[in-house]
């Protein structure tokens, strides 16, 4: 299990993404858009440069809705490894079973 203070982390992290993510979305467009003058573009460059770094969404990391494993986790289902085959072997994923060949 993960310390909490990780998960904790984590979750504040998307929320502050999730918060951000139109005005970063207008300041990529104003960025890319090479029809402005180099002043407004800097401008904007400036504005994207003081939004706080947690609202990336590059800075964010998936992790295992149980334990909170930041490793190995498997993004259709949101478990980690270890989680998923504990479930598959219990039956409970339907369609998987253990390989053997």
């Amino acid at each position: 299990m993960a310390k909490l203070a990780l998960i904790n982390r984590e979750e504040k992290r998307r929320k502050t993404v999730e918060r951000f993510a139109v005005k970063r979305a207008g300041l990529q467009l104003v960025l890319n858009d090479s029809s402005l003058s180099d002043e407004e573009r800097f401008e904007a460059r400036l504005k994207f440069q003081a939004l706080p770094r947690n609202s990336s969404p590059v800075r964010l990391r998936n992790r295992c809705k149980l334990t909170g494993r930041p490793r190995g986790v498997y993004r259709k289902f949101g478990l980690g490894r270890s989680k998923l085959r504990d479930f598959v072997m219990r039956g409970e994923v339907p369609g998987m079973t253990k390989a053997s060949w």
